[in-house]
């Protein structure tokens, strides 16, 4: 178990490095296309730390606000706020925000910057389709994410790849609307030259390597979650189980968006099973591990 939170966490460390990277590369491109690198560098950097200010801040609100998720009545459902607070109380965690998403496909997930600023929600399929362990082995996995501070590094994620995206894109459209140039005047420059291909290359590319990363830094911290939960209810069986219902169910959780993908229990959106020709390169994005895998290492606790 501990050798698996640093190894996770040696990795995390290397992945957001490289979002890093990226992002001042793609900078660094803009600069280049405009004709002055030092300032797309700054206009990188400065777009990273204004998006990553604001998400620290609201990435729970703007989470839930997407998944139309809304507060879980505490009379209504007892049952979910009864194993949260179990939980909470046995593994020393402050008892997070609990909503209700109005969704038949059976998720959850859990959101926040931190312990004490945290929420989770679950689906209403959830709550018909497993039992008590089941359902207390799903909100434990979502507790471990905000144990492990897993909710903090995966907001930073979202946030340096919607930053890559962004700049890319207007980066992109300028050039478009300027004739394979973004820059006027007399330091403008021709598109021709192989300095700005490698540029245009890069803007290409650098949304896809970090959609990769992120989906990276997600799959590992879904494992982590797994059996951390189990040691959490000290009772692998409830989230086997659970995860074995997951697997078996096919419906599309409509209350997710690519954007939030990563912080369902399972893959929320649909194809994630493709074995086409195409599957290898599908499950380059794929933010989660297969469950099968996930179902066989909990078999070994």
């Amino acid at each position: 178990m501990n050798d698996l939170i640093a190894s996770n966490k040696r990795r995390t460390f290397f992945l957001l490095s490289g979002f890093v990277v990226i992002t001042v590369l793609v900078g660094m491109a803009v600069g280049v296309l405009i004709g002055n690198g030092a300032t797309g560098t700054i206009i990188a950097l400065v777009f990273s730390a204004v998006f990553a200010f604001g998400s620290y801040w609201k990435s729970d609100s703007v989470a839930l606000a997407v998944s139309r998720a809304v507060p879980a009545d505490p009379v209504e459902f007892r049952r979910l706020h009864n194993l949260v607070e179990g939980l909470c109380i046995a593994s020393g965690l402050p008892k997070p925000r609990v909503f209700v998403i109005r969704d038949d496909a059976p998720n959850a997930f859990a959101t926040g910057r931190n312990p004490k600023h945290a929420a989770i929600a679950v689906t209403t399929g959830l709550l018909e389709k497993m039992n008590r362990v089941e359902l207390e082995g799903v909100v434990a996995h979502e507790l471990s994410h905000i144990k492990n501070y897993d909710i903090l590094v995966s907001t930073l994620a979202v946030t340096l790849v919607g930053t890559i995206a962004l700049i890319t894109d207007i980066t992109i459209r300028m050039m478009w609307w300027n004739g394979g140039r973004v820059s006027r005047g007399n330091d403008r420059r021709d598109s021709t030259n192989p300095i700005a291909f490698i540029g245009i290359a890069l803007l290409i590319l650098a949304p896809i390597l970090a959609k990769i990363m992120q989906a990276s830094v997600s799959r590992r911290r879904e494992t982590l979650a797994d059996v951390s939960a189990c040691k959490m209810t000290r009772y692998p069986p409830g989230l086997i189980s659970a995860l074995e219902k997951l697997q078996a169910d096919s419906t599309v959780t409509h209350s997710a968006s690519m954007a939030t993908a990563h912080m369902w229990i399972e893959q929320p959106m649909s194809g994630v099973n493709d074995s086409g020709r195409l599957g290898m390169w599908h499950k380059l994005f794929n933010t989660h591990p297969p469950l099968a895998e996930r179902i066989a290492l909990l078999r070994e606790i």
